[in-house]
């Protein structure tokens, strides 16, 4: 009974975490269309997020920062890669490829994921996980409207690769990361080290950081440049990355990623919402191979061992 209420409190925190990822595309959109350059957007969403964050984290690790110094190292590589990394390579992939291209290709790292767990264990995927797999991507290109506009360009490519693994790397590095560090304080070390790190960039010109004051325009209506940038850095960046660390520490690095796919159907809700882009009928289908994916999976784990290998010839045939 408790091990299904934590899975169901799992899973609540990872839709939460894909929901507010989620809102990131439009608020950031709005931003950009101002004249925000995205490592100006980037770098400011993750400077306040970790403003906020640190007070919290200070306090939750009161008698307790032998623990962060412990994971340091852990920490360091999360806020490089899985922060600031993923974000800056899926920002210059959009400049090279579609949206929708550059989305599939960042999303790719939930197959790095799998990929990762079999040659950390040495157990190949399940049938049903490969079966989710496919569901989940087929569903991801459906969403993302891909069939017609698409184009491939090599550097592009190379910089969604890049948030892919960024991408995984959050994942995997969220679920194995030491129980005694509070979420709160990883997420809180990784956005300052990763802010630190686009500062540098910044100051040294290698990121370009054009950014203005003047109002914006969000939801149909000129607001102040403070709403989106306080979208990004309170329920795109801190809350985001908060729960879904926890969400990844209760339900595995790969079940959490699946869940994780939910970002895309929330991204496009809020643009539906916000900026008045009605999703498609294949986009509604897509949401649905997505969810039977991510069911799939989450069915898979569940069986037990001697189901599987009865039921899978392969696992049968690798166990002997």
């Amino acid at each position: 009974m408790a091990q299904q209420q934590a899975t169901r409190a799992g899973f609540a925190l990872a839709l939460l975490s894909a929901a507010t990822f989620g809102t990131s595309g439009t608020f950031a959109s709005a931003l950009i269309d101002a004249g925000w350059s995205p490592g100006a957007a980037v770098t400011v969403r993750i400077s306040i997020a970790a403003l906020i964050l640190a007070g919290p984290a200070a306090i939750v690790l009161r008698g307790r920062w032998r623990v962060l110094w412990r994971n340091l190292g852990m920490v360091a590589i999360y806020g490089l890669i899985a922060v600031a990394g993923c974000q800056v390579f899926f920002f210059n992939a959009v400049q090279h490829l579609s949206v929708g291209v550059a989305l599939l290709l960042e999303y790719m790292g939930v197959v790095l994921v799998v990929g990762w767990l079999w040659l950390r264990t040495g157990q190949r995927p399940r049938r049903l996980t490969v079966i989710g797999s496919v569901f989940a991507l087929l569903g991801l290109m459906l969403i993302l409207d891909l069939v017609g506009g698409a184009h491939i360009d090599i550097v592009g490519a190379l910089w969604g690769l890049g948030a892919a693994v960024g991408l995984a790397t959050f994942f995997i590095l969220s679920a194995r990361s030491d129980s005694e560090l509070p979420p709160l304080a990883m997420a809180s070390g990784g956005m300052t080290i990763g802010a630190v790190a686009l500062l540098i960039l910044g100051g040294l010109g290698a990121l370009p950081m054009q950014a203005t004051t003047a109002d914006v325009t969000f939801a149909g209506n000129q607001v102040s440049w403070l709403v989106p940038v306080l979208g990004l850095s309170v329920i795109a960046a801190a809350l985001a990355y908060v729960v879904g660390i926890s969400a990844a520490r209760i339900l595995g690095s790969k079940l959490a990623s699946f869940v994780g796919l939910t970002e895309v159907l929330f991204a496009v809700l809020f643009a539906w919402l916000f900026l008045g882009q009605l999703p498609t009928a294949l986009q509604l289908i897509g949401g649905g191979l997505i969810v039977a994916g991510v069911a799939l999976v989450r069915i898979d784990e569940l069986r037990p061992a001697a189901a599987v290998a009865l039921d899978d010839p392969l696992v049968s045939r690798s166990a002997d």
